[in-house]
């Protein structure tokens, strides 16, 4: 398709330069020019023209297919393409933060490549501004459809403490052009106008964020709920999204080669796009998680981070040209940039290139003694290497790297292009409940290390066989109960979709399915892909306010086995503001076996999302609570402190005794 639309842009004349392999041996076309003005830099290779401020580094111009200016020329000039960071003194306040440059350099020019910097020092006599020094850089390749930006982010010893909140690009669409969006291959339509957020033309709903149109400019759209958050994306799945003009047929696409730079590890979720039209390229931020995903820097604490490179590509095509066709083609220049990663030809010393980084390889095993065949390849599992610490740390890991990969089908994995650094290797193995890390302490990468592990194990957490399960360990609620959206808060997009959850207002729907009486399980008769609901929720209550809600599991022993025991291990793939009681078969509120206490800042559940945040709670129940028969475990979600507050459970299973006979087993599947 790439080939197709290149021709067709040749064909039509818009763009004679436009075939261009931008990782080849050789450059086809004009060569980059780079005109400096007194308060702007405009680079041009002939295919696009970027127009900079100077020194400020805020993008204001960008010209290409015919369009004199892609971004919204209604905007002021620092709210086009921009920089922009969140951080807060220590106890202190948010601040939003454009990053606007003092001192702009060329840093390499020729006739195949520019880079320009736009420099910001920090500036300790003013109160607003962060302990760091940022350096901006834009990137012109020739023949290049598209730019390239990253950043430098550092601080040496010796300056004050700070917390670290947010950092991205942001770029703002012509609203009167770029109204299809496309985030994934099922995620992709015709979007809101912004004017249709507007007080009259639709109504908010829970939060700012979240709208039903009520008078969108688009008569179809007209009882369609919009929000931000439906679009969001783990950043493994995060390689390219943007939006597409129709008249001309013009795409402009954000590009990620790379997650190395973002916090937060593989599944840690980011916004995208959204009405604007607004294209976003996250680095860091606390969505899902919390602030725990702030990271805090102490006095005196030296940092650096080099944020990127994203690409900013753009393409064309003739007029009627589908939009999905764009959507396809801006998918492949996405795998093109990730198979020329680390990229060559970045200026800054701190972007290390291929022989400065380096690999590591093995194969995964897991190991478990109660689960035939015992011990097994990890398949499609996700090795990772982050910063060292605990078990499962790098979910919240934001000051340095992360460098993941997916095993094959028999747990062979290799990561590939690792800076040189101190790493932990964590994971985790699709269908397997727990967190690992390997055993053996820290990894040393040096430059161009080649590292071979071989066999490593994952033991897996077990202590007896299984009496019974719900769900499947994914570290998502994933594949449980989801209702259909209220009819007034639909997305149609979300209709029939493998994704409806992302769908408004579903946290009222346990309430609207279960009035007064709670969920109730039947190990063996139920079935979790039906009967269990994918949030533990609170109930609404007519006067508006909110009662917790006790699920029941019920299950039959036929024998109790005593003197070990049992264990109930129950992962969590999000939680917010909640704290979950275990009683066996007897509420007594006064007396729960097990308290998670409140935890959980995910906020998953507003968000549309399916997890946040993942932990694994493992419970010790006496055997004196079980008895012979029928028994019940209440899982009480104590917390009534409103419609959001409440857990994502992943998966469930009870243990009998290791000692236990080891029939078959009860599990609900």
């Amino acid at each position: 398709m790439m080939h197709e639309l290149k021709d067709d842009l040749q064909n039509s004349g818009d763009h004679p330069h436009a075939n261009y392999h931008p990782h080849s041996s050789g450059f086809i076309g004009t060569e980059v020019l780079l005109v400096e003005q007194e308060k702007y830099v405009v680079l041009d290779n002939g295919i696009v023209r970027v127009t900079i401020t100077k020194p400020g580094g805020i993008v204001t111009g960008l010209k290409y297919g015919g369009i004199e200016n892609l971004l919204e020329t209604h905007n002021k000039e620092t709210n086009r393409g921009y920089w922009d960071l969140n951080w807060s003194q220590k106890g202190g306040k948010d601040i939003f933060d454009v990053i606007s440059g003092t001192r702009f350099k060329i840093v390499y020019k020729d006739a195949n490549r520019v880079e320009v910097s736009f420099f910001r020092p920090y500036d300790p006599k003013s109160g607003t501004s962060i302990p760091l020094n940022i350096d901006k850089r834009f990137v012109l390749m020739r023949g290049s459809s598209g730019f390239y930006s990253y950043g430098i982010y550092e601080r040496p010893s010796g300056w004050p403490a700070f917390n670290f909140n947010q950092t991205r690009i942001t770029f703002k669409l012509q609203k009167d052009r770029f109204h299809y969006m496309a985030v994934a291959d099922d995620r992709q339509r015709l979007m809101p106008c912004p004017e249709d957020l507007m007080p009259d033309r639709c109504q908010q709903l829970a939060y700012p964020e979240a709208h039903v149109l009520t008078n969108p400019c688009e008569h179809e759209l007209c009882g369609e709920v919009d929000d931000k958050y439906q679009y969001t994306m783990d950043n493994k799945d995060m390689k390219v999204h943007g939006w597409v003009s129709a008249n001309p047929m013009v795409g402009f696409w954000i590009i990620s080669p790379s997650n190395e730079f973002r916090n937060g590890g593989p599944t840690k979720q980011n916004l995208t796009s959204h009405v604007g039209p607004t294209c976003l390229a996250v680095f860091q931020g606390a969505h899902y998680a919390g602030s725990d995903l702030c990271p805090s820097f102490e006095e005196g604490e030296p940092w650096q981070k080099v944020f990127g490179p994203v690409f900013i590509y753009l393409n064309s095509a003739p007029m009627g040209t589908p939009c999905p066709a764009l959507w396809q083609n801006a998918k492949a220049q996405a795998m093109t940039e990730e198979m020329a990663w680390p990229y060559s030809w970045p200026a800054s010393p701190d972007f290390p290139k291929a022989a400065e980084r380096g690999t590591v390889s093995g194969r995964l095993l897991v190991s478990d003694p109660f689960q035939p065949p015992y011990v097994w390849g990890g398949k499609y599992a996700f090795l990772g290497l982050a910063a060292p610490g605990e078990l499962g740390s790098w979910q919240t890991e934001s000051k340095g790297y992360q460098f993941w990969t997916q095993a094959d089908a028999n747990g062979h994995f290799c990561i590939r292009s690792i800076r040189a650094g101190v790493y932990d290797l964590y994971g985790w193995v699709p269908g397997v409940v727990g967190d690992y890390k390997f055993e053996k302490g820290s990894i040393h990468v040096q430059p161009g290390a080649v590292i071979e592990l071989g066999d490593i194990t994952y033991t897996s957490p077990r202590d007896g066989p299984t009496l019974w399960e719900i769900g499947v360990p994914d570290r998502t609620a994933n594949g449980f109960f989801v209702p259909d959206a209220n009819p007034k808060y639909v997305n149609r997009l979300f209709l029939n979709h493998p994704q409806k959850w992302r769908q408004y207002g579903l946290w009222e729907r346990y309430t609207d399915l279960y009035p007064t009486q709670d969920l109730v399980y039947t190990v063996g008769q139920s079935d979790w892909r039906t009967d269990w609901f994918f949030t533990h929720l609170n109930r609404f209550k007519p006067d508006g306010s909110f009662e917790p809600t006790t699920w029941e599991v019920r299950f039959q022993i036929p024998e109790v086995v005593t003197g070990s025991p049992y264990k109930l291990r129950i992962a969590t793939a999000a939680a917010n503001g909640a704290a979950i009681q275990l009683f066996v078969n007897k509420l007594d509120y006064r007396k729960p076996v097990f308290d998670t206490m409140q935890y959980g800042r995910d906020n998953a559940i507003a968000r549309h999302g399916i997890h946040g945040l993942y932990k694994l709670w493992t419970i010790d129940v006496d055997p004196h609570l079980l008895r012979v028969g029928p028994n019940s475990f209440y899982l009480r979600q104590r917390k009534a402190s409103g419609p959001f507050t409440g857990v994502m459970y992943d998966y469930l299973r009870l243990e009998a005794p290791a000692c236990s006979p080891s029939g078959p087993a009860l599990a609900s599947s």
